[in-house]
Order: C-alpha cells, then structure tokens, then sequence
C-alpha cells in the first residue's frame, strides 16, 4: 500500500537524518565545527537531543509490536540497531518501554540471533 511505504520511508529518513545526525554529534562534533569548545558543546547535547528523538519515536512512530504495527518491516531492524547507540549516547531506555520491548522482540528473532554474534 502506497500509504505504508510512506510511513516506512518517513521513519527510516528520520533515523538517518536526525538520530544519526544527533548521536554523531558525539564522536564526529568536528564534521560540523573547528572550534573544540563548540565541539564540547555539541558533545553535552547528545544525549538530551538523542533523548528527544527516542521520545518521538515512541510517541509518534512505533507502532507496536513493530514499527509499522502487526507486520515486521524494514524499519524494525534498523530501530534495532539505532537503539544500541541509545545506551551509549546516555539515553534511559527505561524512560521507552516501548522502544525496548521493541528490542526484546527483535533480539527474540532467529535471524537476529544467528548475526549478533558477527557484530558483536
């Protein structure tokens, strides 16, 4: 259905233009500045900025049980690997049960299981 590729392309484009963005201010803060103390800057708004963006994801976005709601999509792999920089980032993942039962499912998942290994 043309409506569900369309959800599908929003959330996707939001990982990757804002969390990614958010939670590469933390490792990459010279990509956007030369000046350290701005780049500590950008580094302190991490996990507040990546918190916002789990806040919207589990208000506006995730469905439940995945992303786009009863059937698995390509969205629900990549939030699987955006939440594994929320804990890095600083991120309570304990303020989005969603997000992490989410996880919990993902990781239930034999296909997951038999990569993990390989990543980790």
């Amino acid at each position: 259905a043309p409506f569900a590729l369309a959800e599908a392309q929003a959330f996707n484009l939001y990982l990757a233009a804002t969390v990614h963005v958010a939670h590469a201010h933390g490792s990459r803060a010279a990509r956007w500045a030369d000046d350290p103390p701005a780049q500590e800057s950008m580094r302190r708004k991490v996990s507040e900025n990546v918190a916002d963006c789990a806040a919207l994801i589990a208000r506006d976005y995730l469905k439940g049980p995945w992303v786009l709601g009863e059937r698995y999509s390509i969205c629900d792999p990549y939030l699987f690997a955006v939440y594994r920089w929320f804990e890095a980032d600083g991120v309570d993942i304990g303020d989005f049960p969603a997000i992490d039962a989410h996880f919990a499912a993902m990781q239930a998942r034999p296909a997951v299981q038999r990569v993990l290994p390989l990543h980790t």
